[in-house]
């Protein structure tokens, strides 16, 4: 799967159009989702009687659908036609949307996200795909993917901002809010975007399908774990998920044109890379998830104070994101990820300690949560172009992809098993699991402390993700040679 691979010729060279809207209203949607819904799920949990740990499925179904079906998502666009797919992910986006945002229990909700983050799956890669055949290559090319990749900062200042206004009136309208954006995004496909058809490849639905269902069930069985490891759920949801992974592995290096090519992690290097951005990922997203828990359910915090409390983590990375990516230049990424993971080390650590004092938000809070954005930012920048150092034009959509899967896979599998610690620790502090509407004194100190051994694993992983690098071996040079050509692809030099 090349995402600059096209039948026909870009013909824009102005970027500012209703083009660039379209596909930049997808990206807007998909990280304002994932924002606002972390934002709001302490409301949902006690809207639909969830318990603490069925509550994280809310995120974890979109999550592990986004992430498993991405790169079948990206083949069926090659396939069946970019424009096509991309109306048909964005309808399905939209539509699922307006299920999660009218579910009726915490089933249907849970359902409708992991259709929601498959819808996702397929318009995410396709948008990617008609920016490289929708303008010309060069300047108008590269302008056009600075947009898009600005609709990221966008979506999550926008998200943590609206979604607070949002989820203060219902919890429903964080989903519903996507409804008439879709609908124009979706409209707006129709009328303004050209057909473009990569190469045809052979669909590798049984490993997309293996793969997903695999995690999915090692998902389930960590998460009930807590109540009891050797409940029959968790055995046979254990047995069932390494006998799927298995089956996905048998697959893979017998399909055709595998999902999950193997000559990808012919480098070390990058296996590292991959397995670090991995780790980041289950970090990003245990910090949302629990950082927002902890401001509203025992700091009390509203949604609109929760959202704009942690607007802070998005300048913080955005400040660092800008500083990593001139020093990659100059120096061995490694260093850079292990100076960004000593900082998260840290935040993670005082988080851990203050989070059963209530403390104030300034300092403590609102400086560790911009601190916490600036050891990410560090961090996942150079992780990011370590992934494409040293590879040809033709390998960074592919490689890309595949980050892109490593951390979403990472964020869902380390939210749960995160989650599970939580749970084990607020119940052996006398906590409860069950949906309760009011915690008492013993309940709410059982669940901040949960809360910090959650920051204290933020902090593990940072520690295993440091020791991970040490086995990335890029150097600046190569960081730059990466560079190069993911400008070319993008130039359209490298098709």
């Amino acid at each position: 799967m090349t995402a600059m691979q096209s039948a026909q010729p870009a013909t824009r060279d102005k970027v500012f159009g209703p083009p660039i809207f379209v596909l930049g209203g997808m990206q807007l949607l998909v990280v304002l989702d994932g924002t606002v819904a972390a934002l709001a799920l302490p409301r949902i949990q006690d809207a639909l009687s969830m318990s603490e740990s069925t509550s994280k499925w809310v995120i974890t179904a979109y999550v592990l659908a986004f992430g498993g079906l991405m790169l079948l998502g990206g083949r069926l666009g090659d396939t069946f036609g970019r424009k096509r797919m991309f109306v048909v992910g964005v309808t399905a986006f939209t539509l699922t949307s307006l299920l999660c945002g009218s579910a009726w229990d915490q089933y249907s909700l849970i359902v409708g996200r992991g259709l929601q983050g498959a819808s996702a799956a397929i318009a995410a890669p396709t948008a990617m795909a008609l920016l490289a055949t929708t303008y010309t290559p060069g300047k108008a090319r590269n302008q056009a993917f600075a947009v898009y990749a600005a609709m990221t900062g966008v979506g999550s200042v926008a998200g943590l901002i609206a979604g607070g206004v949002l989820t203060e009136i219902t919890w429903r309208l964080v989903f519903w809010i996507n409804v008439p954006i879709g609908v124009l995004v979706a409209v707006g496909a129709v009328m303004f975007l050209r057909e473009s058809q990569g190469e045809r490849l052979a669909l590798d639905v049984k490993g997309a399908i293996l793969a997903t269902v695999g995690c999915t069930l090692l998902v389930l069985a960590v998460s009930e774990g807590p109540n009891g490891w050797s409940q029959p759920v968790v055995v046979v949801s254990f047995v069932l998920a390494a006998i799927a992974l298995a089956w996905f592995l048998l697959v893979q290096r017998k399909a055709t044109h595998p999902i999950l090519p193997f000559e990808l992690f012919s480098n070390p290097s990058r296996v590292a890379a991959l397995m670090a951005i991995l780790l980041a990922g289950a970090i990003m997203m245990c910090m949302a998830v629990f950082i927002s828990q902890f401001l509203q359910g025992i700091l009390k915090y509203s949604p609109v104070e929760s959202g704009l409390s942690v607007v802070p983590f998005a300048f913080g990375l955005g400040i660092a994101a800008a500083i990593a990516s001139k020093l990659s230049l100059r120096f061995s990424p490694r260093w850079l990820v292990m100076v960004g993971g000593a900082i998260i080390l840290w935040s993670c650590v005082y988080a851990a300690s203050i989070s059963s004092k209530h403390p104030p938000y300034l300092p403590d809070i609102g400086l560790t949560v911009a601190v916490v954005g600036f050891g990410v930012g560090f961090a996942v920048i150079p992780l990011t172009l370590s992934v494409v150092a040293g590879v040809r034009p033709t390998e960074i959509g592919p490689l890309t992809a595949l980050a892109q899967v490593a951390q979403n896979l990472g964020g869902a599998i380390g939210l749960v098993i995160v989650g599970a610690m939580v749970t084990s620790r607020a119940l052996s502090k006398g906590g409860t699991t069950a949906p309760v509407k009011e915690m008492n004194a013993e309940q709410l100190a059982a669940q901040a402390s949960g809360y910090g051994v959650a920051f204290a694993a933020c902090a593990g992983i940072a520690v295993l993700a440091g020791i991970v690098v040490l086995f990335m071996r890029f150097t600046p040079d190569e960081v730059a040679e990466g560079q190069a050509a993911q400008d070319q692809a993008n130039t359209g030099l490298g098709d």
